[in-house]
C-alpha cells in the first residue's frame, strides 16, 4: 500500500542542523521527546522504538555514515518517522512518512516542513510533498540531485529551485507556479482529487 511523504533534500553544511528543526518544528507543535515518556526515540531495524540520547544523536546524524529513523511526536500517541539519509553528493535527506495522520495533522506537518524548508539557514534544494505515494521518494533523486530530465509524478506540492522548477513544469504543464522571495519555487498541483 503506498505511502505518503514529504521529502526534503537540503545541501550538507558541516554544522548540526538538528537543533534549528527541533526549534523550529516545536513551535507547531511537533517534538522531538516523546510528550510522555520524556526522550528522544529512534527506530531500530526491526522498528522497536529505542532510547537515544539527544547528544548521541547529534553525533550520530553529524557523521553521516547510515540513515536513521527518527520519531517526531504531535501527541504522546501520534509520531512522524523521519529518516535521515545521506547523498555523497553533498547532500541531507529526509522523508517524513505521512502515514496514520489525519486530514489536520497532515495539513500541520506540511506546513511546518514548507516553512522550515524556506528559512534562510535551511540550504533546501528541493521539498516534495506526496500526500498519497504516488511516487517512490528515491524516485526524486534523479531529477533534484543529479541534473536528471524526467520527472516520476506530478507532486500535490514542491518548493525547488528555479532550474528544476522548471523542468518538472515542462513535464506537467498543469501544475501551477509561483516564486517566492527566497529565490524558489513553489508548484502546486491545482484541482487535484488527490488534495
Amino acid at each position: 500500500m503506498p505511502k505518503g511523504f514529504v521529502r526534503w533534500y537540503q545541501e550538507s553544511t558541516p554544522a548540526s542542523k538538528l537543533d534549528k528543526q527541533v526549534d523550529f518544528l516545536r513551535k507547531h507543535g511537533i517534538h522531538l521527546t516523546h510528550p510522555a515518556l520524556g526522550t528522544t526515540l529512534v527506530l531500530d531495524i526491526e522498528g522497536n522504538d529505542i532510547p537515544v540520547e539527544r547528544s548521541e544523536l547529534d553525533r550520530l546524524l553529524a557523521i553521516r555514515i547510515a540513515s536513521i529513523n527518527v520519531n517526531w511526536w504531535l501527541s504522546a500517541n501520534v509520531n512522524l518517522v523521519d529518516e535521515y539519509s545521506f547523498s555523497p553528493l553533498g547532500f541531507d535527506i529526509q522523508t517524513i512518512w505521512l502515514d496514520g495522520l489525519d486530514a489536520q495533522e497532515t495539513r500541520l506537518t506540511e506546513t511546518a516542513l514548507q516553512e522550515i524548508a524556506l528559512a534562510p539557514l535551511a540550504a533546501t534544494r528541493s521539498l516534495v510533498i506526496d500526500r498519497h505515494g504516488i511516487s517512490d521518494p528515491e524516485q526524486w533523486d534523479s531529477i533534484t540531485m543529479y541534473d536528471g530530465e524526467e520527472v516520476p509524478a506530478v507532486p500535490d506540492i514542491m518548493i525547488t529551485q528555479p532550474e528544476i522548477a522548471e523542468k518538472i513544469r515542462r513535464a506537467a504543464p498543469e501544475l501551477t507556479s509561483r516564486e517566492l522571495g527566497s529565490g524558489m519555487s513553489l508548484l502546486t498541483c491545482q484541482g487535484s482529487a488527490r488534495g
